[in-house]
């Protein structure tokens, strides 16, 4: 069992930066795959980026490669997302999700544990 928090969303124009967070608690001495997913308005939530803590295995989506990273801190239990180069179309609800599996790309409907999302909304 996890428990999700994100922090870090805001509003920032076209080629701006944000770094998001998400403390985990509960069984966090266990391996997760931690995975950042988005939502806009009306589409379907696609997986962003992932990070398996029981190893160095990386995932990004095509359209976020080379401007996010992901990255884990596990002293503070967070897993942090960074968005370099913002462009309008990252503008979406912004989820943190733990699960015991860590498939490439992520479905989001086997994810087992979510926080409760952070707004980005990035301005031309």
């Amino acid at each position: 069992q996890v428990h999700l928090v994100e922090s870090g969303g805001g509003s920032v124009q076209a080629g701006g930066s944000l770094r998001l967070s998400c403390a985990a608690s509960g069984d966090t001495y266990r391996y997760y795959c931690m995975g950042w997913f988005r939502q806009a308005p009306g589409k379907e939530r696609e997986g962003v980026a992932t990070a398996y803590t029981g190893g160095s295995s990386t995932w990004y989506a095509d359209s976020v490669k080379g401007r996010f990273t992901i990255s884990l801190d596990y002293a503070q239990n967070t897993v942090y997302l960074q968005m370099d180069s913002l462009r309008p179309e990252d503008t979406a609800m912004y989820y943190c999700a733990a699960d015991e599996g860590c498939a490439h790309p992520p479905a989001w409907k086997e994810y087992n544990w979510w926080g409760q999302g952070t707004q980005v909304t990035v301005s031309s």
